[in-house]
């Protein structure tokens, strides 16, 4: 679906640059030069990130989270000033360049391997309610059981579980508070591997408070990165059930998303909470669009809606019938022609259209 991730460039010395160009240049890979990273975005889908001390401060200060193959590059003997900055951004080396060009050319290539490993990268949705109850976890499920090949991720910690929507409680298999992420960097197949299936869908779910597990009360921005990123790189549709309320975890599935589904019901009040709640998922994510869900107790269109919500209309779907039943007794059911099935294919087909994270980059 994507084109192979760029280095990211953040050095201001021009002499420096002219050797990063010539070790990046044989190392195969794009390059996006800027002074900062544009988004959180930009900054964990780089295949690596060269930056240098005055860099690595601003960085550091913007609160970006912690990612692997990051590298402070210095034209000379680093001073103690720009160890402190590499220690602040999180670079896993400081180099002096062009006296280690050799490491610099070792690290640069496995990160175009690492670009190259999973050939199309699989899209990533984020879901989210725009009112508390909005239908975000019910929509996430279809969306997942819709794709050809998913991976389904519970990001809402205080949702009650997406393995009870998707009838997988009892499957075994690993859930939150069983994962371990070393390096930060995870393969799909083994996680796939690892994970409860149910109807073709890889779902990563909470504990199961009333079964006497050990709970899971929130979710670690990095594993969660982790995840969704292996999902990404294992070319499959990466589905995350989103919490609402600002939180790490929340950026992390923003950041990473290609695009972001705002669940709202068709009534006045719901609309309030969404527009609210869409100001602030949109500035994280400009590629955010509201799903509205009926019935309409007031007459409310799904135009009406997206224009109050202020947010582009995705599809709309009428009430589903049974539904509470079916979350009762076995999980959701999803018929091909059911309004749950007609409204995901209209999202995916959308997602289509999307650009990726270089792409867009390329753009700017």
């Amino acid at each position: 679906m994507s084109t192979p991730a760029a280095i990211l460039i953040l050095v201001a010395d021009a002499t420096l640059n002219l050797t990063v160009d010539r070790v990046v240049a044989a190392a195969g890979l794009q390059v996006v030069r800027a002074t900062d990273p544009s988004n959180r975005r930009a900054w964990t889908g780089a295949a690596a990130v060269l930056l240098d001390a005055a860099a690595a401060r601003r960085c550091a200060g913007q609160g970006l989270p912690r990612r692997a193959r990051v590298l402070l590059v210095s034209g000379s003997a680093p001073e103690p000033a720009a160890w402190e900055a590499a220690v602040a951004v999180g670079a896993a080396r400081v180099l002096t360049v062009p006296a280690q060009e050799a490491e610099l050319m070792a690290v640069l290539a496995e990160a175009a391997e690492a670009a190259h490993d999973g050939g199309a990268r699989g899209a990533v949705v984020a879901v989210m309610s725009g009112r508390g109850g909005g239908g975000a976890s019910v929509f996430a499920v279809a969306l997942a059981r819709t794709a050809a090949d998913s991976l389904l991720v519970d990001g809402d910690p205080w949702g009650g579980g997406l393995d009870l929507v998707l009838g997988s409680e009892t499957e075994q298999g690993l859930r939150w508070p069983d994962l371990a992420v070393a390096g930060g960097r995870l393969t799909y197949p083994a996680l796939r591997d690892a994970l409860p299936q149910r109807h073709g869908v890889s779902v990563l779910s909470g504990s199961r408070v009333l079964s006497g597990e050990r709970p899971s009360d929130d979710i670690d921005p990095l594993p969660l990165g982790a995840v969704l990123d292996a999902g990404s790189r294992g070319g499959v549709t990466v589905v995350c059930d989103v919490a609402r309320r600002p939180a790490p975890a929340t950026d992390t599935a923003l950041a990473a998303a290609d695009l972001v589904v705002l669940v709202t019901p068709a009534d006045v009040r719901s609309c309030a909470a969404a527009a609210a709640t869409g100001r602030w998922v949109a500035s994280a994510n400009p590629n955010t669009g509201v799903l509205v869900r009926g019935p309409a107790p007031g007459g409310l269109r799904p135009v009406d809606v997206a224009r109050i919500v202020g947010l582009p209309l995705l599809a709309s779907m009428r009430p589903q019938p049974g539904i509470e039943q079916q979350l009762e007794r076995g999980g959701l059911r999803v018929p091909r022609r059911s309004p749950l099935a007609v409204a995901a294919r209209t999202v995916l087909a959308v997602l289509q259209t999307k650009p990726s994270g270089a792409e867009a980059e390329a753009a700017a």
